[in-house]
């Protein structure tokens, strides 16, 4: 991982306390909430994808509503690493947003997410149709939380001391 690139999103992003992680799919869009601290990610809510307008509309709602001063998106790369349709798709929709959302955006790996939050949800004997309901916004908390523990041991390293936001 970059750690320039972590640095510069988080230096972009002291504007407000907190970040929203984003596990954008073609049917909805699961969010996730950092703490003021950027410790722990929480999951929010899931939107049902309509239309970009809207979909970008109450994303821009709930990022003023909460204090959000950046965005994790996951990004959903091939097994390989590489960037397939998907990817392409993730991008699109994040240049489409820059005008209605002007926030700072770091993109997170966000391989195998949906299934270990899935594994996890059976393990917990959770039913089929709640799975179905909560899985995008576990999955938008499991790519924040990832990307918050990352950051924070990157910028811990350099400085050897706790990390503050």
């Amino acid at each position: 991982m970059n750690r320039e690139a972590i640095a510069a999103f988080v230096e972009a992003s002291r504007g407000a306390p907190r970040l929203m992680g984003v596990d954008l799919g073609t049917k909805t869009i699961g969010l996730a909430l950092s703490d003021v601290g950027r410790q722990i990610a929480s999951s929010l809510e899931t939107i049902r994808r309509v239309k970009f307008t809207p979909d970008a509309g109450r994303l821009a709602e709930l990022c003023g509503r909460h204090q959000v001063g950046g965005l994790v998106i996951g990004l959903p790369l091939n097994m390989d690493g590489s960037e397939g349709p998907r990817v392409q798709s993730t991008r699109s929709f994040v240049r489409n947003l820059k005008p209605i959302l002007p926030l700072p955006v770091f993109f997170h790996d966000e391989r195998l997410s949906s299934a270990a939050v899935n594994r996890m949800l059976i393990d917990a004997d959770t039913s089929r149709a709640r799975r179905g309901e909560v899985v995008d916004k576990l999955a938008a908390a499991y790519i924040l939380q990832g990307f918050l523990d990352v950051m924070r041991g990157l910028l811990e390293a350099e400085t050897e001391e706790p990390a503050t936001w």
